[in-house]
């Protein structure tokens, strides 16, 4: 059966930076504080007006560079992102008319944290089928508009920030190259331990005066849970999707994993007896941009020649819903 395989990579963060120090200026924090249990000491925000369709254009361009391709060589668009830029239609077709696209498929992804693992295995599966060959999946999000800038909401405000990161997939060009495996799951009974409640189509008016004035349309998070499911539920997924490849934890050359935060990725080092060189973090600078972690990291570890032909790399990430799920690449 044909396998997938990325053809060029790229991601674009917004030049605005945000110091941990000038966080501490808007709500009762510290630079000591924010790295000691996260691990991060800046992140990216966007400035006025600009979007995450805008991150994703620029994110794409360098891909397709990379890959040596137009716009119009591609087939077909996935995006993840939880946060696109109106309630609809969805990023992916505002970035179809950016990049100035054929009537293409476009279609959003809404799995949050876990979105470009999602979407990369809706890609495989196209590419697999023979529906289409040459696809761009996109990871991109502006969470810094949904921060609360208080006290009230420091657990979230000082993680999450803005990014994007694109591949294009195409069919493998070795017989010993690709994706080999996927491992996706959902637990819908954690939904609301990291969530944003409104605006949504349950309420009449979709966003009330009340909602805003308690704070619902920002991002909630129950830390420690999140924390707690994210240890165990990774290491596990790594586990499961490299026994179905055929390969032990061992063989791993790179685990690249969503920058959720510095200490889960600590702990699933260890848990998985890692060295250092196997594992990328870039947590500190640019934070937790949700679906974007997974495709910033991997476009820096490919331009800094972190990864080669022959390596075996496993792409992991836990988040929202809960969902959570891991893939296996051999360059």
């Amino acid at each position: 059966m044909l396998r997938s395989t990325f053809l060029g990579t790229g991601f674009a963060v917004p030049d605005r930076v945000v110091t941990n120090d000038e966080l501490s200026k808007l709500m009762d924090t510290s630079d000591e504080w924010i790295h000691t249990r996260t691990g991060i000491r800046e992140r990216r925000w966007v400035r006025e007006g600009e979007t995450g369709a805008d991150l994703a254009f620029r994110a794409t361009e360098r891909a397709l560079k990379m890959a040596g391709m137009a716009a119009a060589d591609l087939d077909a668009i996935v995006y993840a992102t939880s946060t696109p830029d109106h309630f609809a239609p969805g990023n992916g077709v505002y970035l179809q008319r950016m990049l100035g696209a054929a009537t293409i498929p476009a279609i959003d992804i809404r799995t949050q944290c876990s979105g470009f693992v999602y979407a990369l295995s809706v890609a495989d599966a196209w590419i697999r089928s023979g529906q289409y060959r040459r696809i761009l999946v996109v990871g991109a999000e502006v969470q810094s508009t949904a921060m609360d800038l208080t006290t009230r909401g420091r657990n979230t405000s000082v993680i999450f920030a803005d990014g994007a990161g694109a591949a294009v997939v195409g069919p493998a060009g070795r017989e010993d190259q690709g994706i080999l495996a996927f491992d996706l799951h959902a637990d819908g009974q954690h939904a609301e331990k990291l969530w944003v409640d409104s605006p949504g189509s349950m309420y009449h008016p979709r966003v009330s005066p009340e909602q805003l004035e308690a704070g619902r349309h920002f991002l909630q998070m129950d830390g420690k849970e999140v924390f707690r499911h994210a240890v165990a539920r990774m290491p596990e997924s790594i586990r499961a999707v490299l026994k179905s490849a055929g390969y032990e934890v061992a063989d791993m050359s790179l685990l690249i994993a969503h920058q959720a935060n510095l200490r889960i990725a600590e702990m699933m080092q260890r848990d998985l007896a890692l060295r250092d060189d196997q594992v990328y973090n870039n947590i500190m600078r640019y934070g937790n941009t949700t679906a974007a972690t997974i495709p910033i990291a991997l476009d820096e570890c490919l331009r800094a020649g972190r990864i080669a032909s022959g390596d075996l790399v496993v792409l992991t990430a836990f988040g929202s819903g809960f969902l959570w799920g891991s893939a296996v690449v051999r360059w």
